[in-house]
């Protein structure tokens, strides 16, 4: 479980409660829900988002909500370690070596590399191959993220559309000034209902998914390059250098550590 995203949605909440009840009293929940406010901007917004993408890219993208409450099982440290271990085995007892460690592995884009070098591919292809994988495996992250950047720019134009209708409805009845203000005030909570999806939901939701992308494209580069590396016959120390330059200066120690335990 992520606490920094759970923390930071329910905070979110109780700041938006602090500050209805802070101004309008705990009596004054009730006039910032408005049904129709929210079928026309939750509505709307959903289905402008839903004629831009497939059914199923669609449901894909609303299943991707839960995951920004997962701790991403991403440890490079830990990676960097696995392939010194692989580079010490291959130094030791060759490539071929390497195919009955990979059945050890729970890393499928690892041990495909593995089994590349093991079948004795040119390491130009396995760069081939593995970017393209990687390439593919990022574009589907950026179709993901998409889905939220979309539905978070529908948001505030679905509240924005809301209140033009509760405007024209206010202004079709002007001739009743006790009206008046009651209107304006639903008109206003559909722009209300549409910026709370947008900042509150849509835009965090998407840079986790834009930070977890990060970090598991840096993994995966960090793979190729251990693995290429591997494949060149080079020094396991050489290796873990090379390697080590991916990391944060305060991480570099960590993965020192990792690589020393026996």
């Amino acid at each position: 479980m992520d606490i920094a995203s759970l923390v930071g949605f329910l905070f979110c909440f109780a700041m938006l409660v602090f500050g209805i009840i802070s101004s309008a009293g705990l009596s004054g929940v009730v006039s910032y829900l408005d049904l129709p406010s929210a079928i026309i901007t939750f509505g709307g917004a959903l289905g402008a988002t839903l004629c831009s993408f497939t059914m199923p890219d669609f449901i894909a993208g609303l299943k991707t909500f839960m995951l920004i409450f997962k701790m991403p099982a991403i440890n490079t440290a830990d990676m960097i370690k696995k392939i010194i271990d692989l580079s010490n085995v291959a130094r030791r007892d060759g490539l071929l070596a390497l195919e009955e460690a990979a059945g050890e592995l729970d890393e499928p884009f690892l041990k495909k590399g593995i089994l590349l070098i093991v079948d004795g591919t040119d390491p130009e292809l396995v760069r081939g191959i593995l970017e393209t994988d990687l390439v593919s495996i990022e574009g589907r992250h950026k179709g993901l993220i998409g889905f939220w950047d979309t539905l978070g720019a529908m948001g505030p134009a679905w509240g924005m559309i809301g209140t033009l209708i509760g405007l024209v409805n206010m202004l079709n009845n002007m001739s009743d000034a006790s009206a008046i203000g009651p209107s304006m005030a639903v008109a206003l909570i559909t722009t209300l209902y549409g910026s709370l999806l947008a900042n509150w939901i849509c835009g965090p939701v998407a840079n986790k998914l834009k930070a977890d992308n990060g970090s598991e494209m840096m993994l995966k580069e960090v793979m190729i390059e251990g693995l290429l590396s591997i494949q060149a016959g080079e020094n396991p120390r050489v290796i873990e250098e090379k390697l080590k330059s991916f990391l944060a200066p305060k991480d570099r120690a960590s993965a020192e550590a990792a690589g020393g335990e026996e």
